[in-house]
């Protein structure tokens, strides 16, 4: 008998069973599920099953972060349903416009735990990996029947794993790691499989770093992206944690569908060409190219390291594009203000708005007219992701991003550093 995967275990665990293997279809009760301003389209498809009360409302989460504040009447009016339907239903944990976007909120209120399982009404809930959680997207329909009944059945997935091994050069980072694995195995490359990331390079990563890495994998097509929780992990939630739990971690013997290995000191950055997230090249192939917008954010790189990295780059200079920068949380946000980060990156002229997920997603706060290409630390490049059809988008790390919005054009970080480290030199 061989071992089994992280999956298979929290699958099992969520079941109430003794052991799942992949392939088997298991009832399964999530710890949390969560949903976002998406919340008053689900409303109107739980009341049409004619259930009147949702099943387990102690462990739902509803953030307002997508369209936060509301840019349209129709938005507004869809803020103010969730806000009397959250008080009707006795929702446990509801978070306004401007505390945040849900995985990084959801991550701050320790609200789930490694080895639960979570499932949100947004295809980047693989993010909840980061914490050794296994994470999954589901549809509308799939939220509304958890509402109603706390459970959903899933299909346990074959696992892929990718061993990290190495440290990262400066300047590169998890994003360029994630653009690196789209790249290598394409969009489909995890489809329907849980990925595995393991391997003593996780150790050497941040927390802010680590989270980037799941979140992305959504574009890979994976079910879930679990990395290894160490003692780290469990230090960060220590002092939010509402309940005991059980880390999870695969046997040796565990079967893999796939298995790999990178070794993360042999990467440069990387950067992602329109209009599709594994449209990967390296950052040296594209210098040079113009740009007329930076933003700097979202769920994969709005953290609080995220935009030191980008005031490391602006410290003494000035953009000559508009560069949007919107913290992940209020929590970031405060921290960003606390240590001077915000005053640099104000500074240099960047323009600060709410937290939450801002024009990623083409709602508001920074859509790019026709023609103009915009440098992006958010996850997704599609065609007319942020609002506009007739416009590129490149994804690439803040630093990447922070650089080009002083040039105007694809920049590599280090050409600035060093330039700075020449004039401090020069005035000594």
């Amino acid at each position: 008998m061989s071992g089994l995967t992280f999956v298979e275990k929290a699958l099992a665990r969520a079941a109430g069973v003794a052991e799942a293997h992949a392939g088997d279809v298991l009832d399964v009760t999530p710890d949390l599920i969560f949903s976002h301003d998406n919340s008053a389209a689900i409303r109107r498809i739980f009341l049409e099953t004619g259930f009147e009360r949702i099943a387990r409302p102690d462990r739902i989460a509803i953030t307002l972060d997508h369209a936060a504040p509301a840019p349209t009447t129709q938005h507004a009016q869809n803020h103010a349903e969730i806000r009397a339907w959250v008080r009707e239903q006795s929702i446990a944990h509801f978070f306004e416009v401007g505390r945040g976007i849900c995985h990084q909120v959801i991550s701050e209120e320790a609200l789930i735990l490694p080895g639960e399982v979570i499932l949100g009404a947004d295809s980047h809930s693989t993010h909840f990996g980061w914490l050794g959680a296994f994470g999954m997207g589901v549809g509308r329909t799939e939220m509304a029947a958890l509402w109603a009944t706390g459970q959903l059945w899933l299909q346990v997935p074959e696992s892929m794993r990718i061993t990290l091994t190495g440290q990262f050069q400066p300047g590169v980072t998890t994003k360029d790691l994630a653009l690196y694995i789209l790249g290598r195995w394409g969009a489909d490359g995890g489809q329907y499989r849980a990925l595995e990331f393991t391997g003593d390079a996780i150790r050497t990563l941040s927390l802010d770093q680590r989270a980037s890495l799941p979140n992305m994998m959504a574009e890979f097509g994976a079910m879930s992206a679990y990395m290894h929780p160490d003692q780290a992990i469990f230090d960060y939630l220590a002092s939010n944690q509402q309940r005991d739990y059980t880390p999870l971690y695969p046997d040796d013997d565990a079967i893999y569908s796939d298995d790999h290995t990178i070794d993360l000191s042999s990467l440069e950055p990387q950067i992602a060409l329109p209009h599709n997230p594994d449209n990967v090249v390296t950052l040296s192939e594209v210098l040079g190219r113009p740009v007329q917008q930076a933003f700097i954010g979202t769920c994969t790189n709005g953290r609080y390291e995220d935009l030191a990295a980008a005031a490391e780059v602006l410290r003494g200079q000035h953009v000559v594009v508009r560069t949007i920068i919107i913290p992940a949380s209020r929590d970031v946000l405060l921290r960003a203000t606390e240590t001077g980060v915000l005053q640099t990156l104000i500074e240099a002229g960047a323009t600060i708005n709410t937290p939450g997920c801002g024009p990623c997603m083409g709602n508001h706060l920074g859509i790019p007219a026709p023609e103009e290409a915009t440098i992006s630390t958010g996850n997704r490049n599609f065609r007319g992701r942020m609002g506009t059809r007739e416009s590129d988008i490149y994804l690439a790390n803040p630093a990447v991003v922070a650089a080009s919005a002083i040039t105007g054009q694809i920049t590599a970080p280090q050409t600035i550093l060093n330039n700075n480290a020449n004039l401090q030199g020069a005035s000594l």
